[in-house]
Protein backbone atom coordinates (compact mmCIF):
# COMPACT_ATOMS: atom_id res chain seq x y z
CA UNK A 1 0.00 0.00 0.00
CA UNK A 2 1.36 3.25 -0.85
CA UNK A 3 1.22 6.43 1.33
CA UNK A 4 -1.38 7.54 -0.96
CA UNK A 5 -3.44 4.38 -0.25
CA UNK A 6 -2.86 4.84 3.26
CA UNK A 7 -3.64 8.35 3.74
CA UNK A 8 -7.19 7.26 1.78
CA UNK A 9 -7.61 4.22 4.17
CA UNK A 10 -6.93 6.41 7.39
CA UNK A 11 -9.39 8.71 6.24
CA UNK A 12 -11.80 6.56 5.59
CA UNK A 13 -11.70 4.69 9.16
CA UNK A 14 -10.72 8.41 10.76
CA UNK A 15 -14.12 9.37 9.40
CA UNK A 16 -16.23 6.54 10.92
CA UNK A 17 -14.28 6.80 13.85
CA UNK A 18 -15.40 10.50 14.75
CA UNK A 19 -18.75 9.60 13.75
CA UNK A 20 -18.71 6.67 16.37
CA UNK A 21 -17.73 9.17 18.91
CA UNK A 22 -19.93 11.75 18.09
CA UNK A 23 -22.70 8.87 18.61
CA UNK A 24 -21.28 7.75 21.32
CA UNK A 25 -21.48 11.03 22.68
CA UNK A 26 -25.13 10.98 22.45
CA UNK A 27 -24.92 7.38 24.79
CA UNK A 28 -22.69 8.71 27.65
CA UNK A 29 -23.60 12.35 27.81
CA UNK A 30 -27.92 11.54 28.62
CA UNK A 31 -26.70 8.43 30.13
CA UNK A 32 -24.46 9.84 32.62
CA UNK A 33 -26.93 12.83 33.55
CA UNK A 34 -29.95 9.80 34.61
CA UNK A 35 -28.15 7.88 36.18
CA UNK A 36 -24.64 10.09 37.33
CA UNK A 37 -21.70 9.07 38.92
CA UNK A 38 -22.43 5.92 40.98
CA UNK A 39 -24.37 4.49 38.12
CA UNK A 40 -22.37 5.31 35.40
CA UNK A 41 -19.58 3.09 38.17
CA UNK A 42 -21.66 0.04 37.19
CA UNK A 43 -21.57 0.39 33.97
CA UNK A 44 -17.49 1.28 33.72
CA UNK A 45 -17.00 -2.13 35.84
CA UNK A 46 -18.74 -3.61 32.94
CA UNK A 47 -17.34 -2.09 30.17
CA UNK A 48 -14.09 -2.45 31.78
CA UNK A 49 -14.14 -6.35 32.20
CA UNK A 50 -15.68 -6.61 28.76
CA UNK A 51 -13.04 -4.42 27.40
CA UNK A 52 -10.36 -6.82 29.12
CA UNK A 53 -11.42 -9.77 27.85
CA UNK A 54 -12.31 -8.36 23.97
CA UNK A 55 -8.57 -7.55 24.35
CA UNK A 56 -7.96 -11.33 23.83
CA UNK A 57 -9.96 -11.45 20.51
CA UNK A 58 -9.79 -8.25 18.91
CA UNK A 59 -6.18 -6.76 19.55
CA UNK A 60 -4.02 -9.62 18.19
CA UNK A 61 -5.88 -11.47 15.76
CA UNK A 62 -7.36 -9.01 13.51
CA UNK A 63 -3.67 -7.22 13.17
CA UNK A 64 -2.33 -10.55 12.55
CA UNK A 65 -5.45 -11.18 10.06
CA UNK A 66 -4.49 -8.12 8.58
CA UNK A 67 -0.79 -8.35 7.98
CA UNK A 68 -1.01 -11.72 6.40
CA UNK A 69 -3.79 -11.43 4.42
CA UNK A 70 -1.52 -8.16 2.94
CA UNK A 71 1.69 -9.96 2.80
CA UNK A 72 -0.18 -12.51 0.53
CA UNK A 73 -2.06 -9.95 -1.66
CA UNK A 74 1.53 -8.23 -1.87
CA UNK A 75 2.98 -11.57 -3.96
CA UNK A 76 -0.71 -12.19 -5.62
CA UNK A 77 -1.61 -15.30 -3.46
CA UNK A 78 -5.16 -14.55 -3.23
CA UNK A 79 -6.33 -18.12 -2.45
CA UNK A 80 -3.96 -18.29 0.18
CA UNK A 81 -5.48 -15.03 1.74
CA UNK A 82 -8.65 -16.45 2.07
CA UNK A 83 -7.73 -19.38 3.32
CA UNK A 84 -6.16 -17.41 6.11
CA UNK A 85 -9.60 -15.96 6.85
CA UNK A 86 -11.51 -19.23 6.57
CA UNK A 87 -8.98 -20.42 9.35
CA UNK A 88 -9.14 -17.13 11.70
CA UNK A 89 -12.78 -17.18 11.09
CA UNK A 90 -12.98 -20.44 13.16
CA UNK A 91 -10.20 -19.48 15.95
CA UNK A 92 -12.27 -16.72 16.54
CA UNK A 93 -15.33 -18.40 17.05
CA UNK A 94 -14.15 -20.79 18.82
CA UNK A 95 -12.54 -17.97 21.84
CA UNK A 96 -15.98 -15.68 21.07
CA UNK A 97 -18.05 -18.54 22.81
CA UNK A 98 -15.13 -19.24 25.66
CA UNK A 99 -14.89 -15.47 26.60
CA UNK A 100 -18.78 -14.90 26.51
CA UNK A 101 -19.02 -17.57 28.73
CA UNK A 102 -16.51 -16.36 30.77
CA UNK A 103 -18.71 -13.04 31.23
CA UNK A 104 -21.87 -14.46 32.08
CA UNK A 105 -20.79 -17.05 34.50
CA UNK A 106 -17.80 -15.53 36.03
CA UNK A 107 -19.96 -11.77 36.24
CA UNK A 108 -20.51 -12.10 40.10
CA UNK A 109 -17.07 -12.97 40.60
CA UNK A 110 -15.39 -10.92 38.38
CA UNK A 111 -17.32 -7.54 39.78
CA UNK A 112 -16.77 -8.19 43.28
CA UNK A 113 -12.96 -8.95 42.77
CA UNK A 114 -12.94 -5.16 41.48
CA UNK A 115 -15.07 -3.78 44.18
CA UNK A 116 -17.99 -3.02 42.58
CA UNK A 117 -20.36 -6.12 43.60
CA UNK A 118 -23.54 -4.22 41.92
CA UNK A 119 -22.13 -4.09 38.71
CA UNK A 120 -23.20 -7.93 38.07
CA UNK A 121 -26.11 -7.22 35.97
CA UNK A 122 -24.57 -4.87 33.53
CA UNK A 123 -21.22 -7.47 33.12
CA UNK A 124 -24.04 -10.62 32.36
CA UNK A 125 -25.60 -7.79 29.65
CA UNK A 126 -22.48 -7.28 27.64
CA UNK A 127 -21.64 -10.96 27.97
CA UNK A 128 -23.25 -11.67 24.60
CA UNK A 129 -21.09 -8.99 22.78
CA UNK A 130 -18.07 -11.10 23.68
CA UNK A 131 -19.56 -14.06 21.03
CA UNK A 132 -20.50 -11.35 18.39
CA UNK A 133 -17.40 -9.32 18.22
CA UNK A 134 -14.25 -12.05 17.66
CA UNK A 135 -16.07 -12.86 14.45
CA UNK A 136 -16.47 -9.49 13.22
CA UNK A 137 -12.70 -8.94 13.58
CA UNK A 138 -12.02 -11.46 11.28
CA UNK A 139 -14.26 -10.09 8.82
CA UNK A 140 -12.36 -6.62 9.37
CA UNK A 141 -9.20 -7.67 9.65
CA UNK A 142 -9.45 -9.59 6.10
CA UNK A 143 -10.83 -6.67 4.68
CA UNK A 144 -8.27 -4.30 6.13
CA UNK A 145 -5.41 -6.54 5.16
CA UNK A 146 -6.81 -6.22 1.41
CA UNK A 147 -6.78 -2.81 1.71
CA UNK A 148 -10.52 -2.31 2.06
CA UNK A 149 -11.35 -0.41 4.57
CA UNK A 150 -14.96 0.99 3.48
CA UNK A 151 -16.57 -2.16 5.18
CA UNK A 152 -14.71 -1.61 8.18
CA UNK A 153 -15.72 1.71 8.53
CA UNK A 154 -19.59 1.22 7.50
CA UNK A 155 -19.94 -1.86 10.06
CA UNK A 156 -18.65 0.65 12.64
CA UNK A 157 -20.92 3.02 12.20
CA UNK A 158 -23.75 0.77 12.18
CA UNK A 159 -22.43 -1.29 15.65
CA UNK A 160 -22.53 2.44 17.61
CA UNK A 161 -26.65 3.69 16.11
CA UNK A 162 -27.92 0.11 17.30
CA UNK A 163 -25.54 0.05 20.97
CA UNK A 164 -26.80 3.67 21.08
CA UNK A 165 -30.65 3.27 20.35
CA UNK A 166 -30.92 -0.01 22.49
CA UNK A 167 -28.72 1.20 25.36
CA UNK A 168 -30.35 4.27 26.27
CA UNK A 169 -34.09 2.75 25.28
CA UNK A 170 -33.19 0.08 28.00
CA UNK A 171 -31.53 2.03 30.68
CA UNK A 172 -34.56 4.38 30.40
CA UNK A 173 -37.37 1.96 30.80
CA UNK A 174 -35.05 -0.42 33.49
CA UNK A 175 -34.23 3.00 35.35
CA UNK A 176 -37.58 2.94 37.97
CA UNK A 177 -36.29 -0.70 38.46
CA UNK A 178 -32.93 0.85 40.00
CA UNK A 179 -28.99 1.76 38.82
CA UNK A 180 -27.95 -1.67 38.77
CA UNK A 181 -30.45 -2.39 36.53
CA UNK A 182 -30.17 0.64 34.25
CA UNK A 183 -26.61 -0.16 33.51
CA UNK A 184 -27.59 -3.63 32.61
CA UNK A 185 -29.69 -2.20 29.98
CA UNK A 186 -27.13 0.70 28.55
CA UNK A 187 -24.11 -2.59 28.63
CA UNK A 188 -26.74 -4.63 26.80
CA UNK A 189 -26.48 -2.28 23.80
CA UNK A 190 -22.99 -3.51 23.62
CA UNK A 191 -24.31 -6.74 22.75
CA UNK A 192 -26.94 -5.53 19.89
CA UNK A 193 -24.79 -3.00 18.27
CA UNK A 194 -22.10 -6.22 17.80
CA UNK A 195 -24.62 -8.97 16.45
CA UNK A 196 -26.23 -5.90 14.20
CA UNK A 197 -22.70 -5.09 12.99
CA UNK A 198 -21.73 -8.72 12.47
CA UNK A 199 -24.75 -9.51 10.19
CA UNK A 200 -24.19 -6.60 8.05
CA UNK A 201 -20.41 -7.27 7.41
CA UNK A 202 -21.66 -11.09 6.52
CA UNK A 203 -23.90 -9.80 3.77
CA UNK A 204 -21.01 -7.13 2.43
CA UNK A 205 -18.65 -10.43 2.62
CA UNK A 206 -21.30 -12.38 0.52
CA UNK A 207 -21.64 -9.14 -2.04
CA UNK A 208 -18.12 -9.59 -2.31
CA UNK A 209 -17.76 -13.19 -2.86
CA UNK A 210 -18.36 -13.00 -6.73
CA UNK A 211 -14.90 -10.80 -6.87
CA UNK A 212 -12.91 -12.56 -4.60
CA UNK A 213 -13.34 -15.81 -5.97
CA UNK A 214 -12.49 -14.45 -9.75
CA UNK A 215 -9.06 -12.96 -8.24
CA UNK A 216 -8.20 -15.89 -6.55
CA UNK A 217 -8.84 -17.80 -10.01
CA UNK A 218 -5.81 -15.59 -11.24
CA UNK A 219 -3.77 -15.64 -8.60
CA UNK A 220 -1.18 -18.01 -7.42
CA UNK A 221 -2.35 -21.53 -6.20
CA UNK A 222 0.52 -20.98 -3.28
CA UNK A 223 -1.58 -22.45 -0.31
CA UNK A 224 0.05 -23.25 3.33
CA UNK A 225 -1.08 -25.95 5.25
CA UNK A 226 -3.69 -25.44 7.77
CA UNK A 227 -1.52 -26.13 10.83
CA UNK A 228 1.02 -23.47 9.10
CA UNK A 229 -1.65 -21.00 9.09
CA UNK A 230 -2.84 -21.34 12.79
CA UNK A 231 0.69 -21.86 13.89
CA UNK A 232 1.77 -18.13 11.72
CA UNK A 233 -1.88 -16.67 13.29
CA UNK A 234 -0.49 -17.35 17.21
CA UNK A 235 2.81 -16.65 16.58
CA UNK A 236 1.51 -12.63 15.75
CA UNK A 237 -1.12 -12.50 17.90
CA UNK A 238 -0.27 -13.74 20.95
CA UNK A 239 2.81 -10.91 21.81
CA UNK A 240 -0.48 -7.94 20.53
CA UNK A 241 -1.91 -9.71 22.74
CA UNK A 242 -0.45 -9.52 25.49
CA UNK A 243 0.90 -5.91 25.39
CA UNK A 244 -2.98 -5.44 24.72
CA UNK A 245 -4.31 -7.01 27.69
CA UNK A 246 -1.65 -5.19 29.74
CA UNK A 247 -3.70 -1.94 29.82
CA UNK A 248 -6.81 -3.11 30.99
CA UNK A 249 -5.28 -5.27 33.66
CA UNK A 250 -3.28 -2.40 34.28
CA UNK A 251 -6.90 -0.37 34.67
CA UNK A 252 -8.20 -3.06 36.61
CA UNK A 253 -5.46 -3.07 39.38
CA UNK A 254 -5.59 0.80 39.35
CA UNK A 255 -9.16 0.74 39.83
CA UNK A 256 -8.44 -2.04 43.17
CA UNK A 257 -5.26 0.35 44.33
CA UNK A 258 -7.27 3.80 43.58
CA UNK A 259 -10.48 2.56 45.70
CA UNK A 260 -7.95 1.10 48.60
CA UNK A 261 -5.97 4.15 48.69
CA UNK A 262 -9.12 6.49 48.80
CA UNK A 263 -10.77 4.67 51.25
CA UNK A 264 -7.63 4.15 53.40
CA UNK A 265 -7.14 8.03 53.66
CA UNK A 266 -10.43 8.83 54.80
CA UNK A 267 -12.98 8.28 51.97
CA UNK A 268 -16.23 6.37 52.12
CA UNK A 269 -16.67 3.54 49.93
CA UNK A 270 -19.58 5.30 48.01
CA UNK A 271 -17.31 8.70 48.02
CA UNK A 272 -14.15 6.47 46.46
CA UNK A 273 -16.59 4.86 43.70
CA UNK A 274 -17.72 8.82 43.34
CA UNK A 275 -14.27 10.26 42.96
CA UNK A 276 -13.27 7.29 40.31
CA UNK A 277 -16.75 8.06 38.26
CA UNK A 278 -15.23 11.27 37.66
CA UNK A 279 -12.70 9.67 35.31
CA UNK A 280 -14.92 7.22 34.01
CA UNK A 281 -18.02 9.50 33.44
CA UNK A 282 -16.76 12.39 32.86
CA UNK A 283 -13.53 11.83 31.40
CA UNK A 284 -13.57 9.30 29.27
CA UNK A 285 -15.41 10.02 26.82
CA UNK A 286 -13.62 12.80 25.69
CA UNK A 287 -10.11 11.52 26.15
CA UNK A 288 -11.28 8.52 23.89
CA UNK A 289 -12.62 10.64 21.12
CA UNK A 290 -8.92 11.58 19.87
CA UNK A 291 -7.77 7.83 20.09
CA UNK A 292 -10.36 6.73 17.18
CA UNK A 293 -8.65 8.88 14.83
CA UNK A 294 -5.21 7.96 16.05
CA UNK A 295 -5.79 3.96 15.54
CA UNK A 296 -7.09 4.91 12.62
CA UNK A 297 -3.41 5.57 10.97
CA UNK A 298 -2.24 2.36 13.04
CA UNK A 299 -5.04 0.37 11.12
CA UNK A 300 -3.59 1.94 7.80
CA UNK A 301 -0.09 1.58 8.93
CA UNK A 302 0.29 -2.27 9.39
CA UNK A 303 -0.78 -3.59 6.00
CA UNK A 304 0.78 -0.73 4.29
CA UNK A 305 4.09 -1.75 5.92
CA UNK A 306 3.83 -4.95 5.87
CA UNK A 307 2.79 -5.16 1.92
CA UNK A 308 6.17 -2.92 1.17
CA UNK A 309 7.90 -5.21 3.41
CA UNK A 310 6.96 -8.49 2.03
CA UNK A 311 7.75 -6.60 -1.48
CA UNK A 312 10.93 -5.39 -0.02
CA UNK A 313 10.52 -2.16 -0.68
CA UNK A 314 12.52 -0.14 2.30
CA UNK A 315 12.31 2.86 1.08
CA UNK A 316 8.18 2.67 1.10
CA UNK A 317 8.11 1.44 5.05
CA UNK A 318 10.51 4.43 6.10
CA UNK A 319 8.40 6.64 4.16
CA UNK A 320 4.68 5.36 5.68
CA UNK A 321 6.36 5.46 8.78
CA UNK A 322 7.73 8.94 8.72
CA UNK A 323 3.62 9.55 7.41
CA UNK A 324 2.36 8.20 10.12
CA UNK A 325 4.20 10.24 12.79
CA UNK A 326 3.25 13.29 11.30
CA UNK A 327 -0.81 12.51 10.59
CA UNK A 328 -0.61 11.33 14.58
CA UNK A 329 1.18 14.94 15.91
CA UNK A 330 -1.64 16.66 13.60
CA UNK A 331 -4.49 15.24 15.59
CA UNK A 332 -3.11 14.35 18.85
CA UNK A 333 -1.67 18.28 18.79
CA UNK A 334 -5.56 19.85 18.50
CA UNK A 335 -6.95 17.46 20.70
CA UNK A 336 -4.98 18.20 23.83
CA UNK A 337 -4.28 22.11 23.41
CA UNK A 338 -8.13 22.04 22.70
CA UNK A 339 -8.86 20.22 25.85
CA UNK A 340 -6.95 22.43 28.25
CA UNK A 341 -8.52 25.51 27.01
CA UNK A 342 -11.75 24.13 27.21
CA UNK A 343 -12.14 21.54 29.78
CA UNK A 344 -14.78 22.64 32.07
CA UNK A 345 -16.75 24.95 29.85
CA UNK A 346 -17.18 21.42 27.56
CA UNK A 347 -17.94 19.56 30.41
CA UNK A 348 -20.35 22.15 31.97
CA UNK A 349 -21.82 22.07 28.33
CA UNK A 350 -22.19 18.25 28.30
CA UNK A 351 -23.30 17.73 31.66
CA UNK A 352 -25.95 20.86 32.64
CA UNK A 353 -27.71 18.15 35.29
CA UNK A 354 -24.25 17.41 37.33
CA UNK A 355 -22.87 20.90 37.18
CA UNK A 356 -20.67 20.16 40.33
CA UNK A 357 -19.42 16.47 39.67
CA UNK A 358 -18.37 18.48 35.84
CA UNK A 359 -16.34 20.95 37.99
CA UNK A 360 -14.81 18.69 39.99
CA UNK A 361 -13.90 16.28 37.02
CA UNK A 362 -12.06 19.27 35.24
CA UNK A 363 -8.96 19.24 36.59
CA UNK A 364 -8.39 15.57 36.31
CA UNK A 365 -9.55 16.11 32.64
CA UNK A 366 -6.56 18.60 31.53
CA UNK A 367 -4.25 15.82 33.08
CA UNK A 368 -5.31 13.43 31.38
CA UNK A 369 -5.61 15.68 27.82
CA UNK A 370 -1.62 15.43 28.17
CA UNK A 371 -2.19 12.03 27.48
CA UNK A 372 -3.89 11.88 23.99
CA UNK A 373 -0.41 12.75 23.10
CA UNK A 374 1.49 9.93 24.99
CA UNK A 375 -0.75 7.53 23.60
CA UNK A 376 -0.77 8.89 19.97
CA UNK A 377 2.58 8.04 19.49
CA UNK A 378 2.39 4.97 21.89
CA UNK A 379 -0.33 3.53 19.36
CA UNK A 380 1.17 4.56 16.25
CA UNK A 381 4.97 3.14 17.18
CA UNK A 382 3.07 0.18 17.81
CA UNK A 383 1.48 -0.11 14.38
CA UNK A 384 4.74 0.09 13.01
CA UNK A 385 6.89 -2.56 15.40
CA UNK A 386 3.68 -4.52 14.33
CA UNK A 387 4.09 -4.24 10.72
CA UNK A 388 7.47 -5.34 10.17
CA UNK A 389 7.69 -8.60 13.17
CA UNK A 390 8.75 -6.56 16.11
CA UNK A 391 5.38 -6.95 18.14
CA UNK A 392 6.86 -8.34 21.03
CA UNK A 393 8.60 -4.50 21.46
CA UNK A 394 5.66 -2.97 23.00
CA UNK A 395 4.71 -5.67 25.16
CA UNK A 396 7.61 -5.07 26.53
CA UNK A 397 7.53 -1.17 26.51
CA UNK A 398 3.67 -0.96 27.99
CA UNK A 399 4.35 -3.40 30.47
CA UNK A 400 7.44 -0.90 31.67
CA UNK A 401 4.81 1.89 31.72
CA UNK A 402 2.12 -0.08 33.59
CA UNK A 403 4.81 -0.48 36.63
CA UNK A 404 5.52 2.71 36.92
CA UNK A 405 1.36 3.98 36.39
CA UNK A 406 0.61 1.56 39.45
CA UNK A 407 3.44 3.27 41.71
CA UNK A 408 2.70 6.42 40.90
CA UNK A 409 -1.16 5.73 41.62
CA UNK A 410 -0.37 4.20 44.95
CA UNK A 411 1.90 6.66 45.81
CA UNK A 412 -0.29 10.06 44.79
CA UNK A 413 -3.91 8.98 45.14
CA UNK A 414 -2.98 8.58 48.56
CA UNK A 415 -2.59 12.17 49.17
CA UNK A 416 -5.73 13.79 50.28
CA UNK A 417 -5.10 16.95 48.14
CA UNK A 418 -4.86 15.27 44.82
CA UNK A 419 -6.35 11.89 44.65
CA UNK A 420 -8.14 10.97 41.69
CA UNK A 421 -5.84 13.00 39.72
CA UNK A 422 -2.82 10.54 41.01
CA UNK A 423 -4.39 7.99 38.64
CA UNK A 424 -4.72 10.47 35.78
CA UNK A 425 -1.05 11.39 36.60
CA UNK A 426 -0.07 7.99 36.01
CA UNK A 427 -1.89 7.17 32.99
CA UNK A 428 0.42 10.29 30.93
CA UNK A 429 3.36 8.83 32.49
CA UNK A 430 2.68 5.22 31.65
CA UNK A 431 2.49 6.37 27.88
CA UNK A 432 5.07 8.62 28.25
CA UNK A 433 7.51 6.09 28.92
CA UNK A 434 5.91 3.37 26.64
CA UNK A 435 5.96 6.06 23.21
CA UNK A 436 9.63 7.04 24.36
CA UNK A 437 11.02 3.34 24.21
CA UNK A 438 8.85 2.21 21.41
CA UNK A 439 10.05 5.38 19.39
CA UNK A 440 13.69 4.32 20.03
CA UNK A 441 13.00 1.00 18.78
CA UNK A 442 11.49 2.43 15.50
CA UNK A 443 14.52 4.53 15.01
CA UNK A 444 16.68 1.27 15.28
CA UNK A 445 14.66 -1.06 13.17
CA UNK A 446 13.29 1.42 10.40
CA UNK A 447 15.06 4.45 10.64
CA UNK A 448 12.74 6.89 8.87
CA UNK A 449 13.57 10.13 8.14
CA UNK A 450 11.67 12.61 10.45
CA UNK A 451 11.77 16.05 9.61
CA UNK A 452 11.11 17.57 13.36
CA UNK A 453 9.69 20.73 12.32
CA UNK A 454 6.91 19.22 10.25
CA UNK A 455 6.05 16.88 12.00
CA UNK A 456 6.35 18.09 15.57
CA UNK A 457 6.94 22.05 15.99
CA UNK A 458 4.22 23.24 13.42
CA UNK A 459 1.83 21.00 14.69
CA UNK A 460 2.52 22.06 18.38
CA UNK A 461 2.62 25.63 17.48
CA UNK A 462 -0.35 25.80 15.64
CA UNK A 463 -2.43 23.56 18.07
CA UNK A 464 -1.15 26.24 20.96
CA UNK A 465 -2.56 28.71 18.88
CA UNK A 466 -5.30 27.11 18.51
CA UNK A 467 -6.35 26.44 21.99
CA UNK A 468 -5.74 30.09 23.16
CA UNK A 469 -8.17 31.39 20.25
CA UNK A 470 -10.50 29.04 21.38
CA UNK A 471 -10.23 29.95 24.84
CA UNK A 472 -10.45 33.79 24.25
CA UNK A 473 -13.78 33.14 21.81
CA UNK A 474 -15.26 31.31 24.85
CA UNK A 475 -14.74 34.26 27.45
CA UNK A 476 -16.05 36.81 25.34
CA UNK A 477 -18.87 34.60 23.81
CA UNK A 478 -19.94 32.67 27.01
CA UNK A 479 -20.51 36.58 28.96
CA UNK A 480 -22.98 37.40 26.09
CA UNK A 481 -24.14 33.88 25.03
CA UNK A 482 -23.97 31.90 27.91
CA UNK A 483 -21.97 29.01 28.69
CA UNK A 484 -23.27 26.22 25.78
CA UNK A 485 -23.19 28.29 22.61
CA UNK A 486 -19.89 30.06 24.13
CA UNK A 487 -18.25 26.68 24.12
CA UNK A 488 -19.75 25.49 20.42
CA UNK A 489 -18.30 29.04 19.20
CA UNK A 490 -15.07 28.50 20.87
CA UNK A 491 -14.70 24.66 19.23
CA UNK A 492 -15.94 26.24 15.82
CA UNK A 493 -12.98 28.79 16.36
CA UNK A 494 -10.29 26.34 16.96
CA UNK A 495 -11.24 23.87 14.22
CA UNK A 496 -10.58 26.96 11.54
CA UNK A 497 -7.93 28.67 13.07
CA UNK A 498 -6.09 25.17 13.10
CA UNK A 499 -7.43 24.33 9.83
CA UNK A 500 -6.21 27.48 8.35
CA UNK A 501 -2.70 27.28 9.92
CA UNK A 502 -2.16 23.53 9.33
CA UNK A 503 -2.37 25.08 5.67
CA UNK A 504 -0.40 28.28 5.58
CA UNK A 505 2.02 26.16 7.89
CA UNK A 506 2.29 23.60 5.08
CA UNK A 507 1.54 20.92 7.50
CA UNK A 508 0.31 18.57 4.78
CA UNK A 509 1.10 19.64 1.28
CA UNK A 510 -1.61 19.72 -2.08
CA UNK A 511 -0.19 16.30 -3.09
CA UNK A 512 -1.47 14.48 0.46
CA UNK A 513 -4.62 16.78 0.48
CA UNK A 514 -5.50 14.83 -2.88
CA UNK A 515 -5.47 11.59 -2.00
CA UNK A 516 -7.93 11.72 0.66
CA UNK A 517 -12.18 12.33 -0.04
CA UNK A 518 -13.03 15.60 -1.11
CA UNK A 519 -9.43 16.32 -1.06
CA UNK A 520 -9.24 17.54 -5.20
CA UNK A 521 -12.24 20.00 -4.25
CA UNK A 522 -10.20 21.07 -1.26
CA UNK A 523 -6.95 22.26 -2.99
CA UNK A 524 -9.07 23.73 -5.65
CA UNK A 525 -10.62 26.29 -2.76
CA UNK A 526 -7.26 26.70 -0.93
CA UNK A 527 -5.72 27.49 -4.46
CA UNK A 528 -7.95 30.26 -4.66
CA UNK A 529 -7.68 31.90 -1.56
CA UNK A 530 -3.95 31.05 -0.64
CA UNK A 531 -1.75 31.95 -4.42
CA UNK A 532 1.41 29.73 -4.61
CA UNK A 533 -0.23 26.67 -2.94
CA UNK A 534 -0.13 23.88 -5.24
CA UNK A 535 3.81 24.86 -5.94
Amino acid sequence: MSGNKMLKGAAVIGAAGIMVKVIGAFFRVPLTNWIGQLGMSYYQVAYLIYSTLLVMATAGFPVAISRMVSENVARNRYGNAYKVFRVSLTIMGILGIILSGICYFGAGLLSTRVGNPNAEPAVKAIALALLFVPLLSSFRGFFQGRQNMKPTAVSEIIEQLVRVAVGLSLAHLLLSKGLPQAAAGAAFGASAGAGASLLLMILIFGLSKKFIKKQISLGSDYADETGEIVKKVFLIAIPIIIGAEVVPIMNALDMGIVMRRLQATGWSAVESQGLYGLISAYCTTLINLPQFLIQAIAISLVPAIASASASGNREEVEANTSLGYRLTMMIACPCTFGILALAKPILFMLYPARMEEAANAAPTLMILAISILTLAIYETTTGVLQAIGKQMIPVINVAIGAVVKILISFIFVGIPVINIKGAAAGTVIAYLIASILNSRAVSKHVRPSIDPDRTYIRPIVAAAVMGGIAFLVHRGAAAVLGNSLGTLLAVLAGVIAYGLLVILLKIVTPQELATIPIGARLNRVIGKIIPGWHE
